[in-house]
């Protein structure tokens, strides 16, 4: 309750300054003082802009508590809901836009109506010696001087509603753990605002000096013509003005914009994973921004590094504390994620890809770990009870994978651990997949452990030579492995061997 009373005291006191020093300091005092009329005149005046004022008040009142029913319903109730919450943390948001219109609505109908209509009453009655033209210009004069206190209360209002955002906010995390955020939703763009502001501030005042003086000479009794070259020169003024008001509006407001945008622009960058810096192009206080914001994106440009960093350090130790289990095959993850990049490359992968199918072949047998010793390290021949638990390996390696957080970053390397047994014919296993249907990087990494495992020694049997292996490779292309991997691999071992390049990658010839 206290924050809803401080609120209304600050609307209140905002209001009544945005009167005084629109209304009565410029409106009433330059008009007014222009007319010549007798005292009795100005009292009658005064009657019908008190009465006017009246009405204006009741109906300005009536619209104001309504505006504000859903921040009093907030902040009135001790728990209130979420969706009460939300509702009037948005309607908050809206209260500088709602104070414009209710100021050009009700508080300038309000009083312009009455009081045109009571003055026209006068005028024709004889209480009033001033001419009709004089209501068409205290009209336009009221309009003006609406619009600037609404451009008064726009900005105050704006002030005025922080402490209630951050009521709203801080309720709603402590009784909900929400946090409210508008997620970029603009309610007052920029360009009208300042169009219409810079606008009103430099065409106000002429409009009221130009005003003032048609009363003065009309009251000093200038002849047609003057009064005609008058507003001649008085066209001419408000031409210039409004056009040079303009101007200064929209370079202003492009001025702003441009910053914003380019900010704006760069967060969603952020956002999608693409830290990229602003280049600091302004020499004003946007210049901090930008400095601040360049700055945050280095700091978050250094911890993805260490988080990369940490990220292939903690798969290389997985990998190698997996191959130490077994001294045969000291190395094999290592290597065959070494082939499939030589793989990957020639095949056209690059960047993240690249860098997916390196680790997805670095964890490749990652699921080894659920599969006994007595079964893993058998030198005769295996059961197939034994067997099926070898070929469980690549599924027991995607769950293992699975349960590391957060889930979706492993995801990219699930489809090469799991498919990296299938074979191109469908003869596979785990899941009998066949040609493009096997994953790519099922594919590739096939191609690359198939590779070292026929290389590499192991108890049941030594390791073939280099040209034996390749041969084997070569009779096994479209129907054990993808027939173009399986290619880009022995074309490039081929050209080694036939410069007499005899060392590649993990091994030597």
């Amino acid at each position: 309750m206290n924050i809803y009373g401080a609120f209304l005291k600050k609307q209140i006191g905002n209001y009544l300054f945005g009167s005084v020093l629109a209304v009565m300091a410029v409106g009433s005092l330059i008009l007014l003082s222009s007319l010549e009329i007798s005292v009795v005149e100005y009292g009658r005046l005064l009657i019908v802009l008190v009465l006017s004022f009246m009405i204006m008040a009741v109906a300005e009142v009536s619209i104001f508590l309504k505006q504000i029913r859903p921040v009093r319903t907030a902040l009135m109730e001790p728990k209130p809901t979420l969706a009460v919450l939300e509702e009037a943390y948005l309607h908050t948001h809206q209260l500088p836009r709602h104070a414009v219109l209710r100021i050009l609505g009700p508080h300038l109908l309000g009083l312009s109506v009455p009081a045109t209509l009571m003055t026209l009453w006068m005028i024709h009655s004889g209480l009033l010696s001033i001419p009709y033209f004089y209501l068409l210009l205290a009209v336009i004069g009221a309009v003006l001087v609406a619009s600037m206190h609404a451009l008064i209360e726009f900005y105050l209002t704006c002030s005025a509603i922080i402490p209630l955002i951050k009521e709203f906010r801080n309720r709603a995390l402590e009784m909900y753990n929400v946090d409210f955020s508008l997620e970029g939703h603009v309610f007052v763009p920029i360009r009208p605002k300042f169009l219409i502001s810079c606008m009103l501030i430099g065409t106000f005042p002429l409009f009221l000096f130009i005003m003032a003086t048609q009363i003065r000479m009309n009251n000093t009794g200038s002849g047609l013509i003057g009064l005609q070259s008058y507003w001649a020169w008085a066209g001419m003024v408000l031409l210039i003005g409004t056009f040079f008001s303009s101007v200064a509006a929209l370079l202003l407001t492009n001025s702003v914009q441009h910053p914003i945008n380019e900010l704006y622009n760069a967060m969603n960058h952020v956002k999608d994973g693409h830290l990229q810096q602003v280049q600091d192009e302004y020499s004003d206080e946007f210049s901090k921004l930008v400095a601040g914001f360049n700055m945050m994106v280095r700091g978050l440009q250094e911890r993805e590094q260490q988080n990369r960093q940490l990220l292939d350090s903690y798969f290389t130790t997985l990998a190698v504390a997996l191959d130490a289990r077994d001294s045969y095959t000291a190395g094999h993850s290592l290597r065959v994620a070494e082939y499939s990049v030589i793989i990957g490359q020639l095949a056209g992968l690059s960047g993240q890809s690249l860098d997916d199918l390196r680790k997805s072949a670095l964890l490749h047998d990652i699921g080894k770990i659920g599969v006994p010793d007595n079964v893993l390290f058998k030198e005769a021949n295996l059961t197939d009870e034994e067997f099926d638990q070898i070929k469980s390996h690549p599924v027991l390696g995607e769950n293992i994978l699975r349960q590391i957080e957060p889930v979706e970053k492993m995801a990219p390397y699930l489809s090469g651990v799991r498919s990296h047994h299938e074979r191109y014919d469908g003869k596979g296993y785990p899941d009998g997949l066949a040609g493009d249907d096997i994953p790519l990087h099922g594919r590739i990494i096939a191609v690359a452990d198939a590779y070292d495992a026929m290389t590499s020694d192991r108890p049941y049997r030594k390791g073939m030579d280099h040209e034996r292996a390749l041969i084997i490779l070569e009779q096994g292309r479209g129907s054990q492995w993808d027939p173009e991997f399986a290619g880009l691999f022995l074309a490039y071992f081929g050209k080694a061997v036939k410069s007499g390049e005899r060392q590649y990658p993990g091994r030597t010839g």
